[in-house]
């Protein structure tokens, strides 16, 4: 069936790519607007504890968004100073959209910071008006609040700080990513070693985030699409379609290699029946993480899966019919494997100095004289495949502990917490306020457990609960808020420690905990991150069962093993953890911050781990298909070498056969992927920093000591167990699957090891 696609590709090519053209036009013209559709989407459902208590509270003590802003560097009794709060605070008040105006001179309450040179300015808007109207009354606000006759104004607030979080994610992604593009594209064009070929992934990946954004809009009309959906769908997009497109370069140059004569159409046939069918149980298999984040249910991660699975969805068909219409177009465009031109020159040249006094023939160069299960040592992924063959033992217990190592700050001292306005750059005028609020007017205490009982304030059980309550460990200070309507009390009880620490989660529990005939409610920051753990907790065995049956389904149908699916899961899950690892050692612990321009703020973003689960699972994915894509065809290629006495030795070149041929396109496309996510630490917000070197980091792990030495020692001693499944199942695989004879002609030992 690939094999008549690639055909089919060589015949339509122009109208394929027509027909993709029309789209990325579309999505250029159209898909634009989708940013005006963007949703700020909850982390947590409607119906878990912590919102069913903050809408109890919305319902009891109803208040609108908040504009905060701290007067600073004068007496705030200076009579100018008085003068010109209260003259500001009046125009506030006659201002449509404002519903209450509270300061130091004009309400009951006023607060004085602690160095005695600090006041504080509270405007409450009117609740329920749409974003865009209350985004201008803010605007209005923060203007008018600025004009306060003082030294420094300081204006924020949480729907401040959240679209200041959103503005600068948008423009660190249009920096990081601009300038992670023109590197790409430079890389690119090395590894492929000319300029129309080098752009041939870098266009692909852009039509398929241009047709996304178009599917996105479309998505948008009938569901919340949120505001980082489309950070996930630029990452995946690039990433899988740039990985999709080097694969399908490299196969078709390696048979173009192999068999000078044949027709065009017939090696693009070759290369789609080969490469085309990893491509395609790759895009299945990250699609399938795409299905178990959105197994988690919560609203923020179900619409990243959403767009991811779209993003995949549209990848996959960029790599199976743009890509080879592209290749079709531009085939004698594209090197040969081991063609001296401009750009190989220079980049021999390069090589040479750094490898002076060692070999200097060229790394390119087919050697003669050896059979195809005899492959030749070269490129990093068959160098280190080679050495852990020759010890697996070792270098499986080495490499597994290593990753170990590295994800014991995870597994032991891993602190989540919500994003806030800590998240935001230093310098940023809501990440100031956030900060001088917190030290000169919250005493750096934690935002307090809210408590809502559904009883009379004046009975004697609502006396008991207030003393128990005030009686639990780590209560610094419980206080009723005033003038609640009805039968209904609530209590604001301040932990100790931080906001999301573990003092303020204990609270949380020992709250729930409570014997108490009264009904409540727990909310608060603490309470909604209590929550969110508990909800990812409960829901991470159905996601990963999902991830296993997927995987098992995909990776049988291409391997006929049984073995081979949980070993890819296994180690997937040792990459995340320890990505995790130094995630935390970096971020939440702070060492080496600087060196990235990151101000460590003692945690790492609660959603995080979920969305690197998502992305290290997908691009690990890719990775361990591609490679076992080809072992497996090398395995089945040679059946005479499969007797008794030779079945350990015809397996282990098998595995470094296979590696050595595909290690230089996994190791190309790691090269590129790092590009794209070293662009997102240009930018300044701390949330994005994670990810972009959350990414990085595993993909240089994955395919360094997982994919290069964990893989190939594991499969050496597991031996023949690797291709072991059930008799029936078995069976079933041998109908349906396809004889790598039957695809390809055999081989000569060609294959690129300069990369």
């Amino acid at each position: 069936m690939l094999a008549a696609l690639g055909r089919s590709m060589w015949r339509g090519r122009w109208p394929v790519l027509g027909a993709w053209l029309i789209l990325v036009i579309a999505g250029a013209t159209l898909g634009g607007s989708v940013f005006d559709r963007l949703s700020s989407t909850d982390n947590l459902r409607p119906e878990v504890e912590s919102q069913r208590a903050q809408a109890r509270i919305d319902q009891l003590l109803p208040e609108g968004p908040l504009v905060v802003a701290v007067v600073r560097d004068r007496d705030p009794y200076d009579p100018p100073l008085v003068e010109s709060v209260t003259k500001i605070s009046a125009e506030l008040r006659a201002l449509p959209g404002v519903a209450d105006v509270e300061d130091l001179y004009n309400t009951p309450g006023g607060r004085i910071g602690a160095d005695n040179r600090s006041t504080m300015v509270r405007v409450e808007l009117v609740d329920g008006q749409p974003d865009a109207e209350r985004e201008r009354v803010e605007d209005r606000v923060a203007e008018l609040l600025h004009r306060i006759d003082a030294p420094q104004v300081l204006v924020g607030g949480e729907q401040l700080a959240e679209r200041a979080f959103a503005e600068q994610a948008i423009r660190d992604a249009a920096v990081g990513e601009s300038i992670a593009l023109v590197v790409l594209l430079a890389a690119l064009v090395v590894i492929v070693g000319g300029v129309l070929a080098g752009a041939i992934p870098l266009l692909a990946a852009l039509a398929a985030v241009a047709v996304t954004l178009l599917g996105l809009l479309g998505l948008a009309s009938v569901t919340e699409v949120g505001e980082f959906t489309v950070n996930v769908v630029t990452l995946l997009g690039i990433g899988l379609t740039v990985d999709y497109a080097l694969l399908l370069l490299f196969r078709f140059r390696e048979e173009r290699a192999v068999d000078p004569s044949a027709e065009p159409a017939d090696l693009l046939a070759r290369t789609l029946a080969t490469a085309g069918r990893a491509v395609l149980i790759s895009g299945l298999a990250v699609a399938s993480a795409m299905t178990g984040l959105y197994v988690f249910a919560e609203p923020l991660l179900a619409s990243m899966a959403l767009g991811g699975a779209l993003v995949v969805v549209v990848a996959t068909l960029a790599g199976l019919t743009a890509v080879p219409a592209l290749i079709a177009v531009a085939h004698r465009r594209i090197p040969t494997l081991g063609e001296r031109n401009r750009i190989t020159r220079v980049v021999g040249a390069v090589g040479g100095l750094v490898r002076r006094g060692r070999s200097t023939s060229h790394p390119g160069t087919p050697s003669a004289g050896r059979t195809p299960a005899e492959p030749v040592a070269g490129g990093l992924l068959a160098r280190l495949a080679a050495y852990a063959q020759s010890r697996p033992g070792p270098v499986a217990a080495t490499v597994s502990a290593a990753l170990l190592l590295l994800a014991l700050p995870f597994l032991l001292d891993a602190n989540l917490a919500n994003s806030d306005a800590r998240s935001l750059p230093a310098g940023m005028e809501a990440r100031q306020v956030h900060d001088v609020l917190l030290r000169d007017f919250e005493a750096g205490r934690a935002q307090p457990v809210v408590v809502v009982a559904s009883a009379d304030p004046a009975t004697a059980e609502v006396r008991d609960l207030m003393n128990e309550l005030n009686r639990l460990p780590n209560v610094i200070q419980m206080q009723p808020r005033p003038d609640v309507p009805g039968n209904a009390l609530v209590i604001d009880v301040t932990p100790e420690g931080v906001t999301g620490g573990p003092e303020s989660r204990e609270l949380v529990r020992a709250v729930r905990d409570l014997d108490s005939t009264i009904p409540l409610l727990v909310g608060g920051a603490a309470a909604e991150l209590v929550d969110y753990q508990e909800s990812v907790a409960r829901r991470l065995p159905l996601a990963v069962l999902v991830l296993l049956l997927v995987t098992m389904v995909l990776l049988f149908g291409l391997t006929g093993s049984v073995v081979i699916p949980v070993k890819a899961l296994l180690m997937n899950a040792l990459t995340l953890l320890a990505t995790l690892g130094v995630l935390v050692v970096v971020f939440q612990w702070g060492w080496g911050a600087t060196l990235l321009g990151v101000e460590s703020w003692g945690a790492i973003d609660l959603t995080t781990p979920i969305l690197l689960f998502v992305f290290v699972y997908g691009l690990s994915m890719d990775y361990e298909v591609f490679l076992l894509a080809r072992i497996r065809e090398e395995w089945g290629r040679f059946p005479a070498q499969r007797t008794a006495a030779g079945r350990a030795s015809a397996g282990r070149r098998a595995v470094l056969t296979g590696i050595s041929r595909t290690g230089p396109v996994v190791t190309a496309a790691a090269v590129c992927i790092v590009i794209v996510f070293l662009g997102f630490l240009l930018g300044d917000l701390t949330a994005v920093k994670e990810i972009g070197f959350g990414l990085a980091v595993a993909v240089i792990l994955d395919v360094t000591l997982v994919r290069g030495l964990l893989l190939p020692a594991m499969m050496s001693l597991l031996g023949e167990w690797n291709w072991w499944a059930p008799g029936p199942l078995r069976r079933l695989h041998e109908r349906w699957s396809v004889r790598p004879a039957e695809v390809a002609p055999a081989e000569a030992d060609l294959f690129l090891t300069r990369n």
